[in-house]
């Protein structure tokens, strides 16, 4: 039963979001990742390797630690858990991790052309969307490099050539910055095929920042 499922609360999160980032045209077939760290601080949910999201049960979410090893679970964890706990090893302040394939953001990406504040939402993830370098998929290199990208003044990226990593005190926060990316990723690829954006100055960012902070009821 379900309710006798080890960390059911945060495996039903991954199992939900997989299948909202797909309705919402955040990934393509099976790509992409979501990840929660579990109630122990030790522990984390993250979506199985190459199943279609669709046929992701809270009951087929892996478990595994913080250094990777798969504890639960009869299907093997994501290929890039490699990276979603090495940024939670290095970022004590959150809880969830998504990775996507997002159109207009992996197009930037493709790119390696950073997302400037074209537009306000870009204060979910900081003054911009910086562009960690190219490293293999799947690899704790990947997550290494998006670590030292973001540090701790961004909760997005792009990874080159590859699509987008967004964090989150929890995985519902991260999956919220990943569609804000991609908003702004599709609103700056608009205005620059019309024109030249103007850029919101930093200290607006920061400000806006600090208001969505407290956004909203929690």
């Amino acid at each position: 039963m379900a309710e006798n499922l080890q960390y059911s609360a945060e495996r039903t999160t991954v199992s939900d979001l997989g299948r909202e980032m797909l309705a919402q045209g955040l990934t393509k077939g099976t790509g992409g990742n979501v990840s929660q760290l579990c109630a122990d601080g030790e522990t984390v949910a993250i979506n199985p390797s190459g199943v279609p999201y669709e046929d992701v049960t809270p009951e087929r979410v892996p478990l595994v630690t913080l250094d990777g090893e798969q504890v639960a679970g009869d299907l093997d964890a994501s290929s890039e858990t490699p990276m979603h706990t090495m940024i939670l090893r290095r970022r004590d302040d959150i809880g969830g991790v998504v990775h996507t394939h997002s159109p207009y953001a992996s197009t930037f990406a493709s790119l390696a052309e950073p997302i400037p504040a074209s537009h306000y939402l870009i204060a979910f993830a900081g003054d911009q969307v910086p562009v960690a370098g190219y490293e293999k998929p799947g690899s704790e290199d990947l997550g290494e490099l998006a670590a030292e990208t973001m540090g701790t003044d961004y909760d997005a990226c792009l990874l080159q050539n590859h699509g987008t990593l967004a964090v989150g005190e929890t995985a519902e926060e991260a999956f919220e910055v990943s569609m804000m990316v991609e908003y702004c990723a599709r609103i700056h690829y608009q205005a620059i095929s019309v024109g030249d954006p103007v850029i919101l100055p930093d200290e607006e960012v920061d400000r806006l920042r600090s208001v969505f902070e407290s956004y909203g009821q929690h």
